[in-house]
């Protein structure tokens, strides 16, 4: 019996510590990603503790990539609103010159309207998508034909598609569409998509704009050829402040895929970017009622 009884307590020894080890382990490595320390964690088990181990480490390599375009963000914000600004500083230091000729003065001055005018811009968008993340915004659903919504920007936006060399296919239904939306926001969804196609798209490309009138869902998609390689993923141009060029050296806010993305959403709607080779393509999804 006393052999029984040890044997049975050796195994209870055993299968404890098989149990605490991993834990441990997960209580180490837990405590040193707090103290800022590399750690790494490798527990190879097919049941709940395995199952945690892996949750964990998933969640440190989220949080390391949140981290990552927080960073980014901030970079991205600092470099977009120093460059129209130290421009304004640098001409009204030009006006303040007594010896500049009256041609020079009004160069200065449509200058400084032009940088004022993108300051303003950045500013107004990263106010609205702030509070479009944050849900602090007010929407006004009403019955709207999506159809004619696309064709008032296509219209408003008619001198820069085409001065912008790029041959824009347009599959629209014949019928009106009907969706409760928010009018307002649905219309600036569509004005960001198109300027976006505009900006960074291939010269002497087509663009193709669809809208697909399906029976539990309207389905609008925005294709284009990039003018820049697409080498990164889909998802990032997607963040806030993140652009098709990396560069930055053309004009906008960066945050015209984030302000679409998040008045989709606001919309129970839903936002996917696929990117294939150098065609970017963006797919949204309106549910009907």
């Amino acid at each position: 019996a006393a052999l029984v009884v040890g044997t049975i307590y050796l195994l209870l020894i055993i299968w404890v510590s098989f149990l605490l080890r991993p834990l441990n382990q997960i209580r180490t490595y837990i405590e040193r990603i707090r103290n800022g320390e590399d750690a790494k964690l490798n527990i190879d088990r097919n049941d709940e503790i395995g199952e945690l181990a892996e949750a964990i480490v998933s969640m440190r390599q989220e949080l390391q990539k949140q981290e990552h375009v927080k960073e980014e963000m901030i970079h991205n914000i600092s470099h977009d609103l120093k460059t129209p600004l130290t421009a304004i500083i640098t001409y009204v230091d030009l006006l303040k010159k007594e010896d500049i000729t009256e041609e020079e003065r009004q160069s200065y001055i449509e200058t400084l309207d032009l940088k004022s005018q993108r300051l303003k811009v950045l500013i107004e968008d990263l106010f609205e998508v702030s509070k479009a993340n944050s849900g602090n915004v007010k929407m006004n659903f009403l019955e709207v034909d999506i159809v004619k919504l696309m064709k008032e920007v296509r219209v408003e936006l008619a001198d820069k598609i085409e001065q912008s060399n790029l041959d824009f296919r347009w599959n629209l239904p014949e019928e009106k569409v009907f969706l409760n939306l928010d009018g307002q926001r649905t219309y600036r969804i569509f004005e960001n998509l198109l300027n976006n196609a505009i900006k960074y798209a291939m010269p002497f490309t087509r663009v193709y704009v669809d809208i697909l009138n399906k029976e539990s869902a309207v389905v609008i998609t925005f294709k284009n050829m990039s003018a820049q390689e697409l080498n990164f993923d889909a998802d990032h141009l997607k963040e806030r402040f993140v652009r098709g060029d990396s560069s930055r050296n053309s004009e906008g806010s960066g945050l015209g895929l984030a302000i679409a993305k998040s008045f989709t959403e606001l919309q129970n709607g839903k936002f996917d970017i696929n990117v294939d080779g150098d065609l970017f393509k963006v797919t949204i999804c309106f549910w009907k009622k």
